[in-house]
């Protein structure tokens, strides 16, 4: 997909006292390192936030926004420092 490495995530679930084990493959960016969010979106994160530091309050959908802004923010720092530790 991404024309990079393949990553495995292993979990072992526990259903109905049964073990199960899953595998997943995800194929990652070549240039994962550089991952980031794209300029505008981290400004539209920005920019909720620092209105909600204001004392602003964010609608519902506001919030749910800046969650999910954040979220895969703090997705792409995991990855990208996974990928430093492991070319480190």
């Amino acid at each position: 997909m991404f024309g990079g490495r393949r990553g495995e995530a292993v979990d072992s679930l526990k259903t109905g006292g049964m073990a199960t084990t899953v595998t997943l493959e995800v194929d990652l960016p070549g240039d994962l390192a550089r991952s980031r969010l794209p300029a505008a979106v981290a400004a539209r994160l920005q920019s909720l936030l620092d209105r909600q530091d204001e004392g602003a309050e964010l609608s519902a959908a506001e919030r749910g926004e800046a969650e999910g802004l954040a979220e895969m923010a703090e997705f792409l720092t995991l990855l990208r420092l996974r990928e430093e530790r492991r070319a480190g």
